[in-house]
């Protein structure tokens, strides 16, 4: 986004703050980008999140096994990064929490997470563990659609009864981007708030409510139709920019798939005007804003995720579960 807006009471659906604001430092390092986010009180609110650390983790692909390493081995270093930053000792008791629905596939990251997690708090009960290991015990507490219990009373009710000393709550999250959906992690230590990305948004899962440190880890796996659009009528933009340039290019005429997103030729406003008439004049915020005004009252702003998410889903859940085991037992 090219500068700061205010979403606070805007229909947009996002639960990345990467995308609320330009207050982030990037580094790339093999092809993967690395983007730190600290939000003080203020900034936090001009976003509607709450404030601390988010770190964002964006990459191409995940479904190849080289890239895969590649983004798991930043994902573990990002995560102990965090880890250190709270304070959290080797021999603290960690509780894993996968929320979600493992019944709907896009949100199915939590319990799928779980699954794969090392669980060790149940030998430890009947000794001490190997050195390099640390006491770790996981739950999926599925929904309030079915349990019909707030998840954040229940996690609540465990944390108290096992009284872990930190907490990673992993989650399926939303974007307002298409180019973020299942390509994006998120790691905050300000804790989430469960469905807050889609519009049904639970209480919170914080440090606040829970009196113990929380690591946040979600990624996107659903964009709404309005961000579709909206990112559609601005690729359309790159595509006529891109196509202007290179119209007597020989090259150009003998490849139908190019891919125009590499190349930052800008779209004047007088053209943009040529293809779309008065929606051609207005901002890329605005834009967005009229999408959303023409497809919310009419209930057509559904919550979309791509047609292989089944699998990519469960390469995502991998990269996570193994990320998490590597950053919690040194001997992983």
């Amino acid at each position: 986004m090219s500068h700061e807006i205010d979403l606070k009471n805007s229909g947009v659906r996002t639960d990345l703050a990467i995308e609320l604001t330009t207050n982030q430092s990037q580094i790339e390092e093999d092809g993967v980008k690395i983007t730190d986010i600290i939000l003080d009180e203020n900034e936090a609110k001009k976003i509607s999140k709450k404030e601390g650390t988010y770190i964002t983790i964006e990459f191409a692909d995940i479904t190849d096994y080289e890239n895969r390493n590649k983004v798991k081995t930043i994902f573990i270093k990002e995560l102990k990064k965090m880890l250190k930053k709270l304070n959290i000792k080797d021999t603290d008791l960690c509780l894993v929490i996968g929320l979600g629905n493992e019944k709907s596939t896009p949100d199915s990251l939590g319990p799928l997470t779980i699954s794969k997690t090392l669980v060790t708090n149940h030998l430890y009960l009947y000794g001490s563990l190997e050195e390099g290991f640390r006491r770790v015990c996981a739950i999926s507490p599925g929904v309030m659609g079915e349990t019909g219990i707030e998840t954040s009373d229940l996690i609540k009710e465990i944390t108290q009864s096992i009284k872990p000393d930190f907490i990673i709550v992993i989650d399926a999250l939303a974007s307002s981007s298409v180019e973020r959906v299942n390509k994006t992690i998120q790691i905050t230590d300000s804790g989430i708030n469960p469905g807050s990305g889609i519009g049904n948004k639970r209480k919170e899962i914080s440090k606040d409510i829970l009196k113990v440190p929380v690591i946040a880890i979600g990624v996107p796996t659903v964009v709404d139709a309005a961000s579709i659009v909206n990112d559609t009528i601005k690729y359309m933009y790159y595509n006529f920019a891109y196509q202007k340039e290179n119209y007597n290019n020989p090259k150009n005429k003998l490849s139908f798939n190019v891919n125009y997103l590499k190349y930052s030729y800008k779209i004047k406003k007088e053209d943009k005007k040529k293809l779309l008439g008065i929606v051609g004049s207005l901002t890329e915020e605005e834009t967005k804003s009229l999408i959303y005004e023409i497809l919310n009252p009419i209930g057509y702003n559904l919550m979309v995720t791509p047609k292989e998410e089944d699998f990519i889903i469960e390469k995502l859940s991998e990269l996570i579960s193994e990320g998490i085991n590597n950053a919690l037992h040194k001997n992983v």
